[in-house]
């Protein structure tokens, strides 16, 4: 902690106030104005919190300046593609890589875990038909509260360990039997013989008895290892993103006293957005209007028509202001299984062109418009077979241990304080 301090001065009296100035191990340092309304009588004015550190973590840390996103220390090209999701998912939840044992063990135990309750079950059927997935999502794990109690005041580092654990190991099977339950196809169960991301893909495709068909198109297909290590790929790309509007949510509620599992919900309600995590959806949707290469210089100019409501998507990124990492490593991900994965060839080529288009038109660069992960995870994930419904569902999966692990974080800081933001009131 540095030592060094800001002087604040109210011009209208002349009176002074000075503050801490706090450095971080990286990043910008923050001026502790905890006690400023106290001191001053005033409230800072930062719509969206642009520049306001709400919270100290050790979890995540971005450099948007220069496209830098760490986990626990460790760059994401270090991690995406050469370690498995959930050796990451126990990076975020433990503070470290696992050792073999380790990860084969953790491993064990999320595959038991995976199991839902069958009141849980009995729930999915009293929703209505063709409900989106994560409406359903979030009503299954906001009622996984009514069933783990226990969870609600942990006590101690090992109630902490299996509140985080259960969480991760029963999302894939919530989002897959939300998903199921939106056709209106029987559930299948998880199978404790197949790793967490062949699981999901197993839970989303097989047919009573175990056999596997691509939904709605009759093949017999078995999963195929590189579709594994993709998604696993995207998974870990998506675990966590220091204290974006969804984990802001979840750190809020959970600042309330409120159960784990009901601010996990919580957060699920949040990165449904299309501003956050519905993002992918929509850029997908945007690729199949343009509808071909040759029409992709009138949507660039749409794009830039200050009079035009269109706005291009998967382009740009709140804190990244040049190229998003995630982007950078799902772009190389998806140049090495265009043939593996058969990918789409003519949405590719669309997106290579809108690519090409915006990457060398000052307009984009200048304002820092690159693509973002968004922009290239959707059309990995529609060669996986997976639906469009399902893009925002896989992004609540990838982000549980990022999640969880920034609501222990808040329960184990003895400064932390229930969040209530004030305002500058206008009114009559």
């Amino acid at each position: 902690m540095g030592k060094n301090t800001m002087t604040l001065t109210d011009n209208r009296t002349g009176k002074s106030f000075e503050y801490n100035i706090i450095d971080g191990t990286r990043g910008p340092s923050v001026v502790d104005i905890r006690s400023f309304y106290k001191d001053s009588g005033m409230f800072t004015f930062d719509p969206g919190y642009t520049s306001t550190a709400s919270c100290e973590s050790k979890i995540t840390f971005i450099d948007g300046e220069n496209s830098e996103l760490r986990y626990r220390g460790i760059p994401i090209e270090d991690l995406a593609g050469k370690s498995s999701y959930l050796d990451v998912c126990y990076l975020l939840m433990n503070g470290n890589l696992p050792t073999p044992e380790q990860s084969k063990n953790f491993d064990l135990e999320i595959r038991h875990r995976s199991f839902l309750d069958e009141g849980i079950l009995r729930l999915f059927d009293a929703l209505p038909d063709h409900a989106h997935p994560m409406a359903t999502m979030g009503a299954a794990t906001m009622a996984l509260a009514t069933i783990y109690k226990d969870h609600l005041n942990p006590s101690n580092e090992d109630e902490f360990r299996v509140m985080r654990r259960r969480i991760l190991a029963k999302m894939p099977t919530i989002a897959a039997m939300a998903y199921r339950n939106s056709i209106g196809v029987p559930m299948i169960y998880p199978d404790i013989n197949r790793y967490f991301t062949e699981n999901f893909l197993y839970m989303l495709r097989a047919y009573p008895g175990g056999k596997l068909k691509y939904l709605g198109n009759g093949h017999n297909d078995e999963i195929k290892q590189v579709e594994v290590d993709a998604l696993d790929a995207i998974l870990t790309l998506h675990a966590d993103h220091e204290q974006n509007a969804s984990t802001t949510t979840v750190r809020n509620v959970g600042s309330t006293e409120a159960h784990p599992y009901v601010s996990i919900a919580s957060g699920i309600a949040a990165l449904w957005g299309s501003a956050h995590g519905g993002a992918n959806e929509r850029v997908m949707e945007q690729l199949k209007l343009i509808g071909d290469v040759k029409n992709v210089p009138t949507y660039i100019a749409k794009a830039k028509d200050k009079n035009d409501p269109f706005r291009l998507m998967g382009f740009g990124h709140r804190v990244y202001k040049n190229r998003d990492p995630r982007a950078q490593e799902l772009k190389k991900l998806q140049d090495k299984l265009r043939e593996e994965l058969h990918l789409d060839s003519h949405l590719l080529d669309i997106a290579a062109a809108v690519e090409k288009a915006a990457l060398s038109d000052d307009y984009f660069v200048s304002r820092g418009l690159y693509p973002n992960i968004d922009f290239y995870s959707g059309v990995i994930l529609t060669a996986l077979k997976i639906p469009i419904e399902m893009f925002t569902p896989i992004f609540v999966i990838g982000r549980i241990p990022g999640w969880i692990s920034q609501w222990t974080e808040l329960k184990q800081d003895p400064t932390a304080k229930i969040a209530r933001p004030r305002q500058l009131y206008t009114g009559k």
